[in-house]
This record gives C-alpha cells, sequence and structure tokens, in this order.
C-alpha cells in the first residue's frame, strides 16, 4: 500500500512539473514564418482599474515550410522590431498560438526564398 502510494505521489508531481512548464500553446502546431515589415495597429483597452491596455495587431503574410502562403492576424503586448523574422505557431489553417523572433538563416529554404523575393 505505502508503495502504491509512493508511486502515485511520484506521478502527481510529474505531471504537475509537465502541465507548470509545457507551452500548450506551441504544443503540436503547424510553423509558419513571417517579417515584420508594416507598423502595426495599436489597439486600447481601459480597465475597470483605469489601467489603459494596449495590443499591436498585425496582418501580414506569412509561409509555411513548404512556401505555401497564408494570411495571418495577430497581436503581442509589444510593439515588434521593424523587420524582424518571426517563427509563428498555427492551427486551424491560420489561427497564431504563439510566436518566436528567428533569424533569416533559421527559416526553411522555400519559407525563406518567398520571405527575400
Amino acid at each position: 500500500m505505502k508503495k502504491a502510494l509512493g508511486i502515485l505521489g511520484v506521478l502527481f508531481v510529474g505531471a504537475i512539473v509537465i502541465f507548470a512548464t509545457v507551452d500548450f500553446n506551441r504544443f503540436g502546431k503547424d510553423k509558419a514564418y513571417v517579417q515584420i515589415t508594416d507598423a502595426a495597429s495599436v489597439k486600447e483597452t481601459k480597465m475597470d482599474s483605469g489601467e489603459i491596455m494596449k495590443r499591436y495587431w498585425y496582418k501580414l503574410p506569412a509561409y509555411k515550410e513548404n512556401g505555401e502562403m497564408i494570411e495571418v492576424e495577430f497581436s503581442g503586448a509589444k510593439e515588434l522590431r521593424k523587420d524582424a523574422y518571426l517563427m509563428l505557431y498555427i492551427k486551424d489553417g491560420n489561427e497564431v498560438t504563439s510566436y518566436d523572433e528567428v533569424q533569416l538563416n533559421d527559416i526553411p529554404q522555400k519559407a525563406k526564398e518567398k520571405l527575400e523575393g
């Protein structure tokens, strides 16, 4: 009985660690690549506390690893650097769940050709 409780305890702690460290917004998603070429449109929201929250919205063409173009719209809590390259995590065709800044050399060849072209 003590052994079973010990095993269950270890499994429980392991599950907590996994849920705390895994970013499910990126897990199992398709990837697309985009270059920030246009300025963001800013949407301001006034919170109940009176604080104003800004979101920076982008609508740009992105390219999958095979070079296929998709139109994406996504937002960030801060304005992104002009000419930065991003790897977008995509679900349901063109819904962006997360992103990371990458270097041009990190982008797959077919997508890189479209971004440079």
